[in-house]
């Protein structure tokens, strides 16, 4: 089985920021995945559960009213190790390109007085949330964008090295 291209990404040297993950092609159209690595694998703490549903609900709120980008937005939500979040959008554009859209994303969060759809008639998990550790976190990614946005590394995935055989068998970290 091939190792999809998230996990062909060097988790021990991925930083915070903006990753083109995948781009697909569906009918005339492409389809771009992006990591947005909110905190360094393995060496800082993931995002807690609650803090990373609130800012799916806020971040998730934004982009789809953002007048610009609102047509463009298929998927934004969480990734399963807590570290960062999957954006999908209509089209192919380097990171960079989404650089100005996210910055803003991350800064409305601040500005956020109440999660968005957090009730029982909106949310499977209403009571799941933390709105001043998610402005928290939110605060620490924009800050960190904004500081490092000159620096090709928060824009360029690190790749592994995969050890082929004479025979092409790959072989995996695990």
């Amino acid at each position: 089985m091939d190792l999809i291209p998230s996990f062909s990404v060097d988790h021990t040297k991925i930083v915070p920021g903006i990753f083109t993950s995948r781009v697909d092609v569906l009918g005339d159209e492409k389809i771009t995945t992006y990591d947005i690595r909110v905190t360094k694998p393995n060496v800082e703490p993931a995002v807690d559960v609650a803090s990373m549903h609130s800012l799916e609900h806020i971040i998730a709120t934004y982009l789809r009213n953002d007048e610009e980008w609102k047509d463009q937005v298929i998927y934004w939500g969480p990734m399963g190790c807590l570290t960062g979040f999957y954006l999908i959008l209509k089209g192919n554009r380097e990171p960079k390109e989404i650089y100005d859209l996210l910055l803003a994303a991350f800064r409305s969060v601040e500005d956020a007085d109440e999660v968005p759809g957090a009730t029982a008639e909106n949310c499977g998990n209403y009571q799941m949330h933390n709105l001043e550790i998610a402005k928290w976190h939110a605060r620490k990614f924009a800050d960190y964008l904004a500081k490092n946005a000159g620096k090709s590394e928060i824009f360029e995935y690190p790749k592994s090295e995969r050890l082929v055989t004479e025979d092409g068998r790959q072989f995996f970290d695990s």
